[in-house]
């Protein structure tokens, strides 16, 4: 199938062409004509599989080809998105593939100032994308009105409710329009997903390109045992001798994430942090450095990570296997993305081996483990108990304050152009 057979116009067809693609992916093979026809959407496909293309040129299309009575803009189209990064990615997704449809669009997040975010807003936007902390946090300034939407898309709606959003949800869903269109777009159909699309969806279309908290095939999966103050000197080996160049680390805590980076940096490893404590322009220089190949290492918490798409991310290393077990399946969907192959490397302790039990029941296979010489594990090891900060995503799910905005910061990059696009399908 191409993208030429889906019903998309061609401006939109144009600005995919621009960027080299050609075929869709499973999920936008289906989600692109289920959105077409205007009903509700409930769709499930594993981290890099394309969800958001999914999305957005559907709506492209329709908010292109059926314009607001009376020529006035107005916003139509609300998209919500747990994470910054995530939020500024959607954002470039819609700005690039919508660049001749004449549509408006900004993004708004916190942690930076709100008056530009206002200013764009008065200036009139067919689409907004938002975090929902800073969202109500400008309707209650009654500086965006909802009163227009049509279509209201909820982007990784999984990780929103593991980040406490639920509350926040409800209050963005009491100021909209009763008659509209919601796509609910995650990388899992957990209990709490489905009971949420209970009170949201109106008879919606199923989608499901992969088998509920699978991982990829295209991922080589592999267990390193060692012992909890061997695992930096482990992480340094494996990235030196394999001359690693591009390696994304997640720790369990932010202080953790802290710690390793500088370990790594007196070992000669380009490395820098990620994490809620950063700040704005930190997180958005690692980011950027890490997409342009000039950091070896990014060392990421859940929260912060979750928006991060890099194409052909060659490696995944869990430095701390995740509290929670779906949180394995999203962390090393960062690799193997789109076709291309990737290793994902846990390095595990005594202390996480219920933790891998845990992970090895979710994804209902057993994970290869090999012992790295030099770095045996002490078979009387004791196991200790994990301490779960308050930093962590899976402790924050209470409701947070209206105000409060998850992850970082766009890396502004113009797409790249292609003289001769080759034939590929695309995951963004």
């Amino acid at each position: 199938m191409l993208f030429t057979d889906l019903g998309l116009s061609e401006p939109i067809l144009r600005a995919i062409a621009e960027e080299g693609y050609t075929s869709p992916t499973p999920i936008q093979a289906k989600s692109i004509p289920a959105v077409l026809k205007g009903g509700d959407l409930l769709a499930a496909a594993q981290t890099g599989t394309g969800k958001t293309a999914g999305f957005t040129l559907p709506i492209l299309q329709r908010l292109s080809t059926t314009p607001k009575a009376g020529g006035k803009r107005v916003l139509r189209v609300l998209i919500l998105t747990p994470t910054r990064e995530l939020a500024a990615q959607v954002q470039e997704s819609v700005v690039t593939y919508g660049k001749y449809t004449g549509l408006k669009s900004t993004v708004i997040f916190g942690g930076v100032g709100a008056n530009p975010q206002i200013k764009a807003i008065a200036g009139g936007l067919d689409i907004l994308v938002a975090t929902p902390g800073r969202l109500l946090d400008l309707m209650s300034q009654n500086c965006v009105s909802l009163n227009d939407i049509e279509i209201l898309v909820l982007d990784e709606a999984d990780r929103m409710l593991d980040m406490g959003f639920l509350r926040d949800i409800k209050k963005i869903l009491a100021a909209l329009p009763k008659k509209r269109q919601n796509l609910l777009f995650s990388a899992t159909f957990s209990t709490e997903i489905k009971q949420l699309a209970d009170g949201l969806l109106n008879s919606p279309e199923l989608i499901e390109v992969a088998r509920s908290n699978s991982t990829n095939e295209a991922i080589a999966q592999l267990i390193h045992p060692v012992d909890r103050t061997k695992k930096h000197p482990l992480l340094a080996h494996l990235i030196q001798t394999n001359d690693w160049k591009q390696v994304l680390v997640f720790t369990r805590t932010k202080h953790g994430a802290n710690k390793l980076v500088t370990q790594l940096e007196k070992d000669g490893i380009t490395s820098m942090a990620i994490h809620g404590n950063k700040s704005q322009s930190a997180r958005t220089k690692a980011l950027a450095d890490f997409k342009a190949g000039k950091l070896t290492a990014l060392v990421a918490t859940d929260i912060a990570a979750r928006g991060i798409d890099i194409d052909q991310l060659p490696h995944v290393v869990n430095y701390d296997l995740p509290n929670v077990s779906e949180d394995y399946v999203h962390r090393i969907g960062r690799t193997g993305r789109a076709g291309s192959n990737g290793v994902a490397v846990s390095l595990v302790c005594v202390d996480e081996h219920q933790m891998l039990r845990d992970i090895e029941k979710l994804i209902k296979q057993k994970l290869p483990q090999e012992v790295i010489a030099g770095f045996e594990p002490d078979p009387n090891a004791v196991a200790q108990p994990i301490q779960l900060r308050s930093q962590q995503h899976h402790q924050s799910r209470k409701p947070r304050p209206s105000g409060a905005s998850g992850g970082g910061a766009p890396a502004k990059k113009a797409p790249a152009k292609r003289s001769s696009p080759p034939k590929r399908s695309f995951n963004r």
